[in-house]
Order: structure tokens, then sequence, then C-alpha cells
């Protein structure tokens, strides 16, 4: 089974709030791994002394990101926090036409060749306006073969364009490019709260069948929004993969 991590930008309120409390309580649940979207204060070394003292890894990062930074910025923090792997998104307007994607290709593939000489590799982390059709295909297939090298932190909610693609076949596609999964679920609906993962209208085990096992290495949980308390729904989210035997927690 793969590790288990949650994107802490889904506890952005309570870590805003108390940052400690936070990562202590992820612990006591039972995660193996966080994925930061911002630090609260820490030094990326500080965060990774931290995590690791609560028996957890530093999975992955959303900070810096690596299209909105400086190079030298991002290597220097992926150092700090122990990754070889950046990460990096786009808005509606990269993907827009195909001029977009063109040029959004040929950001990524820049970043590639900075980044390769350091040993560290770029993925991408999606929304659901990649998967907005283009010539009849999603946006995402053109920018895939545009960029070859590219690799993905598949967002398999967002993959799923709110029930217009099937997320396990787009994941499918992409699997030995796509080390990191973020997992969610929700209602599939526009500007609806997701829920806990095994809660909503995802079918979470297809999609985690479809990952690559020798190339799959984190199950990111997510949720960008929550109806229900974001703790509750998180700690939910962990027993549903882990007692599924869907992921691997540390309990």
């Amino acid at each position: 089974m793969t590790p288990i991590s949650v994107q802490l930008y889904s506890l952005r309120e309570a870590s805003e709030q108390n940052f400690d409390a936070v990562l202590e309580e992820l612990s006591a649940i039972g995660y193996a791994g966080v994925e930061p979207f911002n630090l609260f204060g820490k030094t990326p070394r500080e965060f990774r002394a931290q995590v690791e003292s609560l028996g957890m890894k530093v999975s992955s990062s959303h900070t810096p990101w690596a299209n909105r930074s400086p190079i030298d910025e991002v290597v220097e923090a992926l150092g700090e926090l122990g990754l070889k792997r950046a990460i990096g998104g786009f808005m509606p307007d990269d993907f827009k036409d195909l001029d977009a994607v063109r040029r959004t290709a040929d950001t990524c593939q820049g970043l590639i060749d900075q980044l390769e000489p350091q040993g560290i590799e770029l993925a991408i982390h999606n929304h659901w306006w990649e998967f907005e059709l283009m010539d009849g295909r999603p946006a995402m297939h053109h920018l895939a073969e545009m960029v070859p090298a590219l690799n993905y932190e598949l967002d398999t909610y967002w993959a799923a364009n709110f029930g217009a693609c099937d997320p396990a076949a787009e994941l499918a596609r992409i699997a030995t490019k796509a080390p990191l999964l973020h997992i969610k679920d929700g209602p599939l609906e526009q500007k609806q709260p997701m829920v806990a993962v095994g809660q909503g209208k995802v079918d979470v085990a297809a999609v985690i069948a479809a990952a690559d096992p020798g190339t799959v290495e984190w199950l990111v949980v997510e949720l960008d929004a929550c109806a229900t308390d974001m703790m509750t729904a998180i700690r939910e989210s962990y027993e549903y993969l882990t007692g599924n035997e869907l992921a691997e927690g540390r309990k």
C-alpha cells in the first residue's frame, strides 16, 4: 500500500490559529506525511525537523510553487525539506486555447531544463480547467504530448471535471509519470463543498487501483472546502483509506 499524506491547505484556517496543534493532531490520527502550502513563519528546516519529530515525513511541498518562484529559492527550500520534486500549477488562462497550452508547455520545459541539473524533477498539479475539451480531448492530453518529460501530482477529483471525465482512466494514461496523487471526494458539482474521502461520488478504489505501483509514492488527502468540521473530515478520510487498505498510515 502507498503511504498517506495530507495537503495542509485543507486545514489552513486552523493552521493560522495554531499550526503546531494541527501538526500534532495529524500525527495523532496516524498520517504518515504532510504536504505544506505555507510554513506559517517556520523555515523549511524548522518545519521538516518538527514534522519528523512527530513521526511523519514531508511527502511533498506546494511551497515554493515552482513556476512562481525563483529557481534558486525552489532548489534551496526543497533541499532543506529533503525533497527532490518541485510542484507547480497553472491558471485557467494558461489552458484557454492551444496557443496558451503551447506557452504553458514552454514554461514547463524551461523549468525542467533548470531543475534537472540540480537533481530535481517537476510535477504539475491540476485543477478542472486542464480537463476541459480542446479539439475533442482534454487540454491536459495536449500538454502531456508537448512535454514528454513532465511528471504529475494528479488531483483525481478535479481530473473528473465534475463528471465529464473518468479520473481512473485519466490516471491510467499517465500512471508511470504520476508519483503523487491528490485524493479527495465530493458531489462532483461546481461550487459545492467536498466531503470526507469515501463519502462522495468518486470511485476512490478504482482511482487508486489505476496508479502504477512502481511509480506512486504518496496519496495526499486534500479537501479544498468542506461543509462539516474539516479536521473531522480529514480524520474520516484517513480512517476510510487505511481501513479499506487503500493507503498505509502509521497506525
